[in-house]
């Protein structure tokens, strides 16, 4: 189907023109509207798109009022994220909402919550369950090729990767560092292999050692604002679930590593798996075996999780991104950074 979405912005950033540059392959998608407390980027989203001056706000309250308006990515700060979720959704729209899907797990139930009472869609980024090898392995567990899963090991690690754009230092607009921001998707794609378990309690700690002083090495991204940097530099976590299964995740900025990785490796009583590459450990016959899958279809994951959403919004069929599984990541999120202050395992309600 090619029926025209109108198209809107919450924050007219990095992040959303990422959105852009996969929506306008997408036929029949039309951008509108903008939103954005920085004239100057309203004023370049007008330029790119031909979009007339009475279709530009700074107060994303008067753009979720706007009638020819369908959906919406909401790409601010994650401090901002729930505002305009909840006006966008009450006033009819679809929304896509950038990961983490909140600060913390109460202000994302609140965004379900108005999801389910305008019967609208909610549906967070978190596009590294749509990847290809992601896909080809969920489609294994759930045939139980691996058995029951058991553990999840996640790491998301930099060696020198702090962001040198953007708030991402700053926790009070962001809740935290590496663990909020990069551990987030390796968290949320381990879960949903792992079958979306229910966590019950979390044990985490932080660490603090190179993003809040000044640079002594050179640094791939340039060097970061080390005075207002208040985040952590390294941040691991245990997760325990209701089913019995852990998932283990450490998450960097900054470590002194030998190279940055990013993985997940599953191992279950039958058999194991890792993401990247996408392999599969196994016993057969007598022998241990390590298989690699051929020929899995290489897409984006990106663009795969743009086009489902305008899909989704179209049809009207279920995300494989919706709210609730947004609302249980940030519940573990949580539970890791209440541990590592209180330096204890805490329970996830």
């Amino acid at each position: 189907m090619t029926s025209e979405i109108r198209y809107g912005f919450i924050g007219w950033g990095g992040i959303a023109g990422t959105h852009s540059n996969y929506l306008k392959k997408i036929p029949g998608v039309k951008f509108v509207a903008a939103c954005d407390i920085l004239p100057e980027r309203l004023k370049d989203f007008a330029e790119k798109f031909g979009v007339p001056k009475e279709n530009l706000f700074e107060d994303f309250n008067e753009m979720a009022k706007m009638k020819d308006l369908d959906a919406v990515s909401v790409c601010t700060p994650n401090k901002l994220h729930k505002m305009p979720t909840i006006a966008c959704l009450k006033e009819g729209k679809h929304v896509l909402v950038e990961k983490p899907m909140a600060m913390n797990a109460k202000d994302a139930a609140a965004m379900v919550k108005a999801a389910e009472e305008s019967g609208k869609l909610l549906v967070i980024g978190f596009q590294e369950r749509f990847g290809p090898e992601a896909q080809a392995l969920k489609g294994l567990i759930d045939k139980g090729m691996l058995g029951n899963c058991l553990f999840a090991r996640c790491t998301a690690l930099r060696r020198r990767g702090i962001p040198s754009w953007g708030v991402f230092g700053q926790k009070e607009l962001q809740g935290g560092g590496p663990m909020i921001d990069i551990g987030v998707h390796i968290v949320e794609c381990a879960h949903y292999l792992l079958g979306r378990p229910k966590p019950v309690s979390a044990y985490g700690a932080t660490y603090t050692y190179l993003g809040n002083k000044k640079p002594e090495a050179l640094s791939p991204w340039g060097d970061w604002d080390y005075k207002t940097y208040t985040v952590e530099d390294l941040a691991i976590g245990m997760i325990r679930f209701e089913n019995g299964a852990t998932l283990s995740i450490e998450a960097s900025f900054a470590a002194h590593i030998e190279t940055s990785s990013t993985n997940i490796i599953i191992m279950g009583d039958k058999g194991g798996c890792s993401l990247h590459p996408a392999k599969v450990f196994t016993d057969q016959h007598g022998l241990m075996f390590n298989m690699t899958p051929e020929h899995i279809k290489q897409q984006d994951h990106f663009e795969v999780k743009m086009n489902h959403f305008i899909d989704c919004v179209r049809t009207g069929k279920p995300s494989d991104a919706p709210g609730i599984d947004g609302v249980v990541v940030q519940k573990m999120l949580d539970g890791i950074y209440e541990s590592a202050e209180k330096g204890r395992e805490v329970k996830i309600k």
